[in-house]
């Protein structure tokens, strides 16, 4: 069964279930006698007042062949004060439906199992001073192995005065449903939850406590769940065990690998909430997990202590998404701080993991207590897909670590197979203060990061927010580092990744390791390219005051592909400085306006640093610049590459307007360069600075020569007339090599430059062209030895005496066919 079958399949289960217990008002808890001493029930008005049990040590034990409670109704456990753990089970075959209050005296725990399901309706209360375990186990283990079981009573031997330590469940549990009207949160990216009537809740349970539900599968149909300061526990197991875990805030649970899980699903704003000012913890554990319709996992911390975590551990896939059915708020899972608190850490861990239409998880300070981290453990695939056409940003799905104040923001770490961020999904680590933002690492076997396509010709209202991976700074703190280990990376369609700066804080360093190849590919629009960048940006509708210097980018990878106008640089478009590029890679290609470029508005331009062990091929406009607007100076270039190849007008350029021109600084074997492909280093105003061109094979300064006088046979070559024969003398022709000297300005790096292939038929207007060349010798003329050579325009090679420079090349003429 698919996913989305699976979810509509117990969704409409679930419904029916609900529907067919509540319309069935004459459900009443009624004792059986299974125990040593029953249980009693008194109806007095609307309270059931429940009595007697068999108690041993601090545990009491009550047994019930139906235990319903109706709307507006108490179901009353008056237990003595100084019991600890109070264990109801149900042992008939029907469903209990609480509507109802439950309520008991002291700070007894709660155990309420009924092994063919829970529906609480949406007026359904706890009123106790413990901790709550509702469940459809079909038994409760305790501490000394006896086990107190619904679906065997008459087995039950003497009642054990042991904690409970476990939960057993059969091959068919029942289902657990939470019914509610939906929270009425309040929240935006910039602001933190808030609007929660902490007495609209269904179940919660007092500040410390546990509310764990643990059944076959659990839904959450708007239902609300607190318990402040405490533990949320959620588990849908189908078959097998839960195991208590003693715990400060009552019980943490966990689970055996051999377990069979089933689905939990978190729809219609419901909301699982453990604030407070000590603020604890949520677990859910299962096969699928589903957080959709504006539903909210919430952890806030109002203390001064340190919160607990979210954690949530699907078997087979973890989804979030969408939005609250009247656009109010998106499916979130969020943990936060507002004191002086550190936040907790979000840890959600499961094959597929996705992200979608709006979904998102965000973790903040708003204080100057830490944020948290975020940790995202997808064995198969994460996949971060937004959804378009609702405002800017509000429909973009996030994963966002970020601090609105003076604490630090938390770290996020992905790990993944593969790792994709698509239609507007945004991925990243921010500072909007003067916090100082998290770190971002991602290790992941391939990783894409795609935009979507703006409407053609634009749609009224229809926005399209940039799928991204970034660490930022809006404020006056530092970005955090972004560093990504993959094997393949893909930016694509108007895609980003990103350390940026949009205000006073300076932007962290960028590292990528891609085993394989990193591409970056196309544009959506003239302004909106798809890039790698460490960056000062001036962000379309954000009036920071960008002063901060941009970072540094670092790539190694076999083979890096930029075309279609895309972009790979450190720059700044504010007052601050470029930062430095280094890209170590085998083969460099740029087509099609593809450009590595390091650039200011006002500071000193970057360094772009190329260390390049087979080919740089530069095709159609591309380029590689190092600039400086204002007075900095234009950056430096240094490149190292056997082969260069320049065509089609692609051009190294380092510039400067004020300032001094940055200087290139260029080592090869040879560059392939057709005669509109550059390389400059000028200044409008300033001083230009140097083009260095070295080739290490032709350096003979370190390498001894041995000159051989034989290498050419002179008899070919002697130059010869009648009037020389006559006169008995003939020329000479030698042929030393450079005999050792270096070379000098003139010569060429390799023995021919790229040029233009040129057909017959062009030159068909030249056939009966002639050339009057004069033979003749004067008598007694002296015959030089030659030092160069020239082609004439017929094509004949023409020894000279004294080449002074280079001449141009001639073009290479080909039949068209």
């Amino acid at each position: 069964m698919n996913n989305s079958n699976s979810r509509c399949f117990w969704s409409s289960i679930f419904t029916f279930l609900a529907c067919a217990i509540a319309a069935s008002t004459s459900a009443q808890s009624v004792p059986d006698a299974t125990l040593p001493v029953n249980s009693t029930v008194t109806t007095n008005d609307d309270i059931l007042t429940i009595e007697g049990g068999t108690r041993a040590g601090s545990n009491l034990f009550h047994s019930f062949q139906e235990f319903s409670v109706p709307t507006d109704t108490a179901a009353f456990f008056n237990n003595p004060l100084s019991i600890e753990n109070i264990i109801t089970r149900v042992t008939g075959g029907n469903v209990s439906n609480i509507d109802g209050i439950i309520r008991a005296n002291g700070n007894a725990n709660l155990f309420l199992l009924n092994p063919n399901g829970i529906i609480f309706g949406s007026n359904a209360r706890l009123d106790i001073g413990g901790s709550f375990v509702g469940t459809t186990a079909e038994s409760v283990v305790f501490a000394d192995g006896i086990k107190f079981s619904p679906t065997n009573p008459s087995s039950t031997p003497l009642l054990t005065i042991d904690v409970p330590v476990g939960l057993q469940l059969g091959s068919n549990p029942g289902t657990i449903v939470v019914q509610g009207t939906g929270h009425t949160a309040r929240f935006t990216f910039f602001t933190d939850v808030s609007g929660l009537n902490p007495d609209s809740y269904n179940l919660k349970v007092k500040p410390g406590n546990t509310l764990a539900l643990i059944g076959g599968n659990l839904s959450l149909e708007g239902g609300l769940l607190l318990a402040s300061g405490g533990r949320i526990e959620l588990g849908s197991v189908t078959h097998g065990s839960a195991i208590l875990n003693s715990h400060p805030q009552g019980f943490a649970l966990s689970y055996p690998a051999t377990n069979r899980f089933g689905n939990i699903q978190i729809d219609q704003k419901a909301l699982a909430d453990v604030s407070g000012f000590t603020a604890g913890s949520v677990q859910m554990q299962g096969q699928q997990v589903n957080i959709e319709s504006g539903s909210l996992v919430l952890v806030q911390n109002q203390g001064n202590q340190s919160a607990g975590n979210i954690t949530v551990n699907a078997i087979e896939s973890l989804h979030i998404s969408g939005i609250a059915p009247d656009l109010s708020n998106p499916s979130s899972v969020i943990s936060e701080t507002r004191s002086t608190g550190a936040a907790g850490n979000i840890t959600l861990t499961s094959p597929l993991i996705q992200i979608q239409n709006g979904g998102v998880v965000r973790n903040r300070t708003f204080s100057n207590g830490r944020g948290g981290d975020i940790i995202l453990n997808a064995t198969n695939e994460l996949n971060v897909s937004g959804q378009t056409g609702i405002g800017l940003f509000s429909g973009s799905s996030q994963i966002f670590a970020t601090t609105h104040a003076d604490g630090a923001g938390g770290n996020v770490s992905i790990t993944s197979r593969n790792f994709s961020i698509t239609n507007s999904g945004q991925v990243g680590a921010r500072t909007y203060n003067l916090g100082p933002g998290g770190n971002l690492t991602v290790q992941a076997d391939s990783i894409l990061i795609v935009s979507p396509t703006p409407p053609p010709g634009g749609v009224y209202g229809v926005t399209t927010a940039p799928s991204l991976l970034s660490v930022s700074t809006f404020g006056s703190g530092n970005t955090g580092n972004l560093t990504i280990n993959t094997r393949t990376l893909s930016v694509q369609n108007g895609g980003i990744l990103s350390a940026s700066t949009l205000d006073r804080g300076n932007a962290g360093t960028l590292r990528i390791d891609a085993s394989e190849s990193v591409e970056v590919k196309d544009r959506v629009s003239q302004q909106d390219t798809s890039y790698i960048g460490a960056a000062g940006l001036s962000f379309r509708g954000f009036g920071g005051d960008l002063r901060g210097d941009a970072g540094q980018v670092t790539i190694d990878t076999p083979v890096l592909k930029v075309s279609n106008d895309a972009r790979i640089f450190v720059q700044n478009q504010g007052l601050g400085n470029a930062g430095t590029l280094r890209i170590n890679a085998d083969r460099i290609q740029l087509d099609t306006g593809g450009n590595i470029s390091a650039s200011t508005k006002v500071g000193e331009g970057g360094n772009i640093n190329l260390q390049i062990a087979d080919l740089l091929q530069m095709r159609r406009g591309s380029f590689i610049s190092a600039e400086a607007g204002g007075r900095g100076n234009g950056g430096n270039i240094t490149l190292n590459a056997p082969v260069m190849v320049s065509l089609e007008n692609s051009d190294i350029i380092a510039n400067a307007v004020q300032g001094n021109g940055g200087n290139i600084h260029i080592t090869t074997q040879g560059i392939f360069r057709s005669s509109d492909s550059n390389i400059t280093a000028s200044s409008e105003l300033g001083l230009s600075g140097t083009v260095n061109i070295s080739n290490p094979n032709l350096e003979a300064k370190h390498i001894p020569i041995v000159v051989n006088n034989n290498f050419v046979t002179e008899a070919p070559v002697i130059a010869s007339s009648c009037l020389n024969r006559r006169n008995g003398q003939q020329g000479r022709f030698v042929a030393t090599g450079n005999g050792g000297l270096s070379e000098t300005p003139d010569s060429l790096i390799i023995p021919y430059e790229v040029t233009q292939v040129r057909t017959v038929g062009s030159l068909l207007g030249r056939e009966n062209q002639t050339s009057e060349i004069n033979n003749s010798l004067l008598p007694n003329y002296f015959v030089r030895e030659a030092t160069g050579f020239t082609v004439s325009p017929d094509g004949s090679v023409i020894l000279v005496t004294n080449l002074s420079q280079l001449e141009p090349t001639q073009n290479i003429i080909c039949a068209s066919n």
